[in-house]
């Protein structure tokens, strides 16, 4: 049993006089739909825009806007800032009898673990009504244990970790590391056909170690081999040791569950070496076409993914456009990851009726959120959300959905 329900305990009676004076939600599960995003101007400067005769809801970000993953930080902001003014724009959130406008303070940790601490601590100091972040799983689990001690509901748009929602006050929209790693491992098996697969994993990152972990278990149990599983290190940019061995193997196919950067020279590097087998991986590939200076490197490719910017959907479409009109950049998952926080705070705000941390908390496992990465979007009490997860293939130097 997680740490919090002893927290919940403690006030149970502080927090029903709340709800009681604020007016708690009905019993019902509270469904919120992520809205069109069909703003053309640039979203940047009014995430904190004034307010007016509103009350004021204060996001505190934390995600990595310098360093090697700042790429991750600045989707995550971006996309809040593009749901925040849409919410706002739209009247804001009515919570009992006051309407509250987001407005969001958002703090770069480097995706570093003291960084992170240093960010979450500054932006306590601000007053932050909920936290969204940290962005990658390192980073929020070094925060993981204080937001529970402060008792305030932390939402990571992006950390798959399992010590990420290791508390009761912490919940992620992003797939968990093992829920991804089977899936993948299914798929790969069960659709892909694939009987021989390599893996190469970075050991020094929770985020990678623990989708090698899944996926491999998944893939022996479904009667299929792991014919080699090769890790390096983080800022490691030489994979020829590795790829020496896998070449040396029947693989048919190699695994990488890991960020685009280290998937760039992978590919890069298996092509060089003559490596021609199925490359799949998992949601931290997002982005490989940007960084790739040959597309066919990692043509037909399959990595999973929460969400496609090319998929025809209105609601997709609509975000896509108002993030390119204010960033002049395609949104990936990172931003639609956030910019479904911002709609799940939203829901929980609306579900409780109040705004007291132990009440938004409580919420949570009560709402549902039709969001950009996942329909009926719903939060285990544990913390993980629920939704399927689906798989992109680079086709014709393109993401897409797959058809399987």
């Amino acid at each position: 049993m997680k740490k919090f329900r002893q927290f919940l305990s403690a006030i149970a009676i502080a927090s029903m006089v709340a709800a009681s004076l604020a007016g708690c939600g009905g019993g019902d599960t509270k469904t919120t739909e992520a809205g069109t995003a069909g703003t053309t101007e640039a979203a940047g400067n009014e995430a904190a825009a004034d307010t007016g005769d509103a009350e004021t809801f204060l996001i505190g970000g934390i995600g990595p806007l310098t360093g090697a993953a700042a790429s991750y930080g600045t989707s995550v902001k971006q996309g809040a800032e593009i749901a925040i003014k849409e919410v706002n724009e739209a009247g804001g959130v009515k919570v009992g009898d006051k309407t509250y406008k987001f407005a969001l303070e958002f703090a770069d940790d480097e995706a570093t673990e003291d960084k992170a601490t240093q960010a979450y601590n500054s932006l306590m100091d601000k007053g932050i009504n909920a936290v969204m972040g940290g962005v990658t799983s390192g980073a929020c689990m070094a925060i993981v244990d204080q937001t529970y001690a402060d008792g305030i509901l932390q939402i990571t748009p992006s950390g798959s970790a399992d010590g990420c929602i290791a508390n009761d006050n912490a919940f992620r929209i992003c797939f968990s590391d093992q829920a991804q790693g089977v899936a993948m491992a299914d798929y790969a098996v069960d659709i892909l056909g694939l009987k021989k697969i390599a893996v190469i994993y970075n050991a020094a990152d929770e985020y990678s170690t623990g989708l090698q972990a899944a996926f491999e278990e998944e893939v022996k149990a479904k009667g299929a081999e792991i014919v080699a599983s090769e890790a390096f290190q983080t800022n490691d940019v030489e994979f020829n040791t590795q790829l020496t061995k896998i070449k040396g193997t029947d693989a048919d196919a190699i695994y990488v569950p890991a960020y685009y950067q280290d998937v760039t020279y992978i590919t890069k590097q298996a092509a060089d070496m003559g490596i021609d087998v199925q490359f799949i991986g998992s949601d931290g590939w997002d982005g490989v076409l940007d960084t790739v200076t040959d597309k066919s490197t990692v043509e037909g490719c399959i990595f999973s993914s929460p969400f496609c910017a090319t998929v025809d959907d209105a609601r997709v479409q609509n975000f896509v456009k108002a993030y390119q009109d204010a960033y002049k950049a395609t949104p990936d998952q990172f931003a639609a990851d956030a910019y479904d926080t911002v709609y799940t705070f939203k829901a929980a705000m609306e579900k409780a009726g109040t705004i007291e941390s132990a009440d938004l908390i409580a919420a949570m496992p009560e709402i549902s959120v039709d969001g950009l990465t996942g329909e009926g979007m719903t939060f285990e009490a544990a913390g993980s959300a629920v939704k399927a997860v689906k798989f992109v293939e680079v086709k014709d130097g393109a993401y897409k959905y797959t058809d399987n």
